[in-house]
């Protein structure tokens, strides 16, 4: 969530339900309307105690899927590294082809594949150089000994990177089922008209706006940062960025330039294939 539009949710929130304190208060009776306070402050820390702990579990969970989703991406970005070093040892054909797969790879999801997954709307799609890589791996014969290990190595690799993609992409649709969601605004609005029976015309209206606007400011700032956490890839502050993938296009270009090297990528600089003339 966008922090100028949380801010502007949260401060419209908490305006609402203070004035609503302050609508009820003028016609409340003095006292509040609980003929025994004690009774209902249990109740409410009850009810209060419980949303607590729902929602800071919740909260917890759902961090953790933004961790393992950056995670996810650090972990990819570096076996891409290291599968364009193991590349080398196969056959020179398929050494070529493969290290300008890898770039295509490293430039589509850097650009391509991160902004579907910051709009919500890469889905199940997989990453056509993925595809292209398995391919070109599926013609190669290893002829030397060295050539099977860097086979047996790259298989490694690709397994190891397809399960850092996965961990990356896991939360790109959103991590909080509806009825989760359903389940917190309706335990929210439940705890908004139990603190309106605590209305009270014998306080100060300072008094009672700070009782109702401190609920309401902590609520939604939970639900807020809940929001954050459940889209783990945007535009805004705080959303995962492709860093780790950019800085691995770098690491290439000077791996290429140290080991003279020349690696020609059959893609333009968005990891789009180039037509053919």
């Amino acid at each position: 969530m966008n922090i100028l539009i949380a801010t502007l949710v949260t401060v419209g929130a908490t305006a609402i339900t203070v004035t609503a304190m302050l609508l009820v208060r003028s016609r409340a009776p003095e006292g509040s309307r609980f003929h025994d306070g004690d009774r209902a402050s249990g109740v409410f820390g009850v009810l209060a105690t419980g949303f607590s702990v729902l929602l800071g579990f919740i909260i917890f969970l759902a961090f953790e899927s933004y961790d393992d989703a950056r995670s996810g991406a650090e972990e990819e970005a570096q076996v891409v590294a290291q599968q364009l070093q193991t590349a080398q040892f196969l056959p020179p054909d398929a050494a070529a082809e493969l290290s300008g797969q890898l770039v295509c790879y490293a430039r589509s999801v850097a650009t391509t594949e991160w902004e579907a997954m910051a709009d919500g709307r890469l889905g199940e799609a997989v990453n056509p150089w993925g595809v292209e890589m398995f391919r070109t791996i599926r013609g190669v014969e290893p002829a030397t000994d060295t050539e099977q290990s860097a086979y047996d190595r790259w298989m490694d690799q690709t397994s190891d990177r397809e399960q850092a993609r996965q961990a990356r992409v896991h939360g790109a649709e959103g991590l909080i089922p509806l009825p989760l969601w359903l389940v917190l605004f309706v335990i929210s609005a439940t705890i908004f008209v139990f603190m309106l029976f605590f209305a009270d015309s014998g306080e100060g209206a300072v008094t009672q706006s700070v009782l109702m606007g401190s609920v309401t400011l902590v609520i939604a700032l939970m639900l807020s940062l809940l929001v954050f956490f459940d889209h783990p890839h945007g535009h805004q502050v705080g959303k995962l960025q492709p860093v780790a993938m950019q800085r691995t296009l770098v690491l290439i270009d000077q791996q290429v330039s140290a080991a003279g090297l020349t690696v020609d990528a059959p893609c333009d600089e968005q990891g789009g294939a180039q037509s053919s003339p």
